[in-house]
């Protein structure tokens, strides 16, 4: 074989490699964003897919085993539908009532769902001020001050 058609042999199957390994990695998305409302409704239709869905962690309901590294706990949406959560791996953190769940994995029987990473946020930590309580001048006045020295 010439050493042009050996080189492209080459490259063709380094950028083969490279594309299936983006792919296997990053399961994330091919998946599917579900409500938790639209996830009951037709969970038996994706069994087979990656699921992320999001849901208010029910914080009576968490069981955390040390010794499996096991997660379960039960999340419900703004409609009171309620779906029990399995996860393998470490709690999160802020892991109280009100916070939201980011869940990716898979359902599997009846409202149950095998979460493969769990996330958390807490949306008031991110709410801005009412507006109505505004006021431009104070706004202004801090504006307007010299910077501290240290």
């Amino acid at each position: 074989m010439k050493k042009n058609t050996i080189v492209m042999l080459g490259g063709f199957i380094i950028a083969g490699a490279i594309v299936f390994l983006l792919m296997a990695a990053t399961p994330g998305s091919s998946g599917v964003e579900l409500t938790m409302k639209e996830l009951l409704a037709t969970q038996n239709q994706h069994q087979d897919d990656y699921v992320t869905v999001e849901g208010l962690l029910i914080e009576d309901s968490i069981k955390w085993d040390a010794d499996k590294i096991e997660l379960k706990f039960d999340v419900k949406d703004n409609d009171g539908n309620l779906m029990h959560v399995i996860h393998n791996g470490t709690k999160p953190d802020n892991f109280s009532e009100g916070v939201i769940t980011i869940l990716q994995g898979a359902p599997t029987k009846k409202d149950t769902f095998v979460a493969e990473t769990v996330k958390t946020r807490c949306p008031s930590k991110y709410e801005g001020k009412d507006m109505k309580d505004y006021d431009p001048e104070t706004h202004k006045a801090k504006l307007d001050q010299p910077p501290k020295e240290e």
